[in-house]
């Protein structure tokens, strides 16, 4: 098996890692506020950060903002 192919296997299981603004993204949505407020406090549109929210429920499986947030909990991301 290539480099390659053990690289795209491991990740395959692991799933993509998070980014460091999903991760902040993330531990934002455990707080009560909209994503039109997370926006303003990241100095972004709400576009972007519903962007990220999608990209971190497919990255983590989630598909509600309480799953996510549970997620984030076990992981100790806050």
């Amino acid at each position: 098996m290539s480099m390659l192919e053990t690289t795209s296997t491991r990740s395959a299981i692991l799933g993509d890692p998070l980014t460091r603004r999903e991760k902040v993204v993330l531990a934002e949505l455990g707080e009560d506020v909209t994503l039109e407020e997370i926006a303003t406090r990241l100095f972004v549109t709400r576009n972007t950060v519903k962007s990220q929210v999608r990209s971190v429920y497919r990255k983590i499986g989630a598909s509600t903002r309480a799953e996510a947030v549970a997620w984030a909990q076990e992981h100790g991301i806050r």
